[in-house]
């Protein structure tokens, strides 16, 4: 089986396949009478003209390192974030594109850190380290197949950083 590290979750490294939603810097703009911060636009929703965006809340089960890969999947349709509500790392599993999945990274998100996979970014699960594992997933609600699963041949063993 082939092993592979966690990394620290990073928008250079996640650029390939998407981006990080954080609140990292500064606020682009302060609003409610200086009592918020707003990090504006961080995020592209992209998807089909017969789809909308969608919010649906998720509850997945907690896992822990070493985690054994067995399965991606993508979204040919639109892109598709995932927004922890709650405060613990939790490990995001990508691979690289192609009509098989290429070479499979993965990241550990810290408390704060979401991300919003670019269409047809293939995936692993989502992956909590801790409970509860509820997210918010911001994606595309609609008409035809917009998944698509693919079993690895050979597992991955995902280890930490």
């Amino acid at each position: 089986m082939r092993e592979i590290a966690a990394r620290p979750l990073t928008p250079s490294a996640f650029a390939p396949f998407g981006e990080v939603l954080d609140c990292a810097g500064e606020p682009d703009r302060i609003i409610n009478r200086g009592l918020c911060g707003r990090w504006h636009d961080r995020a592209t929703l992209d998807m089909d003209d017969a789809g909308r965006p969608g919010i649906s809340l998720f509850l997945a089960e907690p896992r822990a390192l070493p985690y054994t890969l067995d399965l991606v999947e993508r979204h040919p349709e639109g892109s598709q974030a995932f927004v922890p509500m709650h405060e613990h790392p939790w490990l995001v599993i990508v691979a690289e594109d192609g009509a098989q999945p290429g070479p499979i990274h993965a990241f550990v998100g810290a408390p704060g850190q979401g991300v919003n996979l670019a269409r047809g970014t293939w995936h692993g699960v989502l992956t909590p380290l801790h409970a509860p594992g509820r997210f918010a997933v911001i994606d595309r609600i609609g008409p035809g197949a917009n998944l698509e699963e693919h079993v690895l041949e050979e597992p991955v063993l995902i280890v930490g950083p």
